[in-house]
């Protein structure tokens, strides 16, 4: 009867250890959403020209563990983001990671407007963390805007050789 019950708490506390972790893990953009929902939010602008869309919690533009945000390449500030308000209106270059290095690197606009658009990589929070997670992000001119659409993974183990192929691929 001891032996039982100390399989079952065994059990419950590795189930409530495993359980959460695989919550989570269904729960993660992967890049090849993050570079469809990219491109669909750089047509929806090209069309509307509606900012507004993206700097809401609760709307198309925010899923699972990430979120749309947009930079204006004409006036290089933080034009949208849905979840950190604060930093719209910021000069782009002046936004830095969690690690002190600025986020967007230099012709990062001009790597943008490329018809296959660019992938860059930083340290930033998770949505409701503080500390800084490697994150690759997909950048793409909306076409006839001077705005880039960008969103992105947090992820230890991919390359940005193997998300850029994705782009390359259209």
């Amino acid at each position: 009867m001891k032996n039982s019950k100390i399989v079952v708490v065994l059990g419950a506390a590795f189930l409530m250890g495993v359980l959460p972790s695989l919550a989570v893990s269904q729960d993660k953009a992967t890049a090849q959403e993050v570079f469809a929902k990219v491109k669909e939010a750089a047509n929806a602008l090209s069309k509307t020209g509606d900012l507004a869309q993206f700097n809401q919690k609760q709307s198309p533009w925010v899923w699972k563990d990430t979120y749309i945000f947009v930079e204006d390449c004409d006036k290089n500030v933080m034009a949208a983001h849905p979840l950190k308000p604060e930093l719209v209106g910021q000069d782009s270059l002046s936004i830095k990671d969690t690690r002190g290095k600025s986020v967007l690197p230099q012709g990062w606009c001009d790597a943008a407007k490329k018809p296959s658009g660019v992938w860059i990589e930083y340290w930033w929070a998770k949505p409701g963390e503080k500390e800084g997670s490697r994150k690759l992000t997909y950048l793409l001119n909306a076409k006839g805007t001077p705005y880039v659409i960008a969103a992105g993974i947090y992820d230890d183990q991919t390359s940005l050789a193997e998300v850029s192929q994705l782009s390359n691929k259209k």
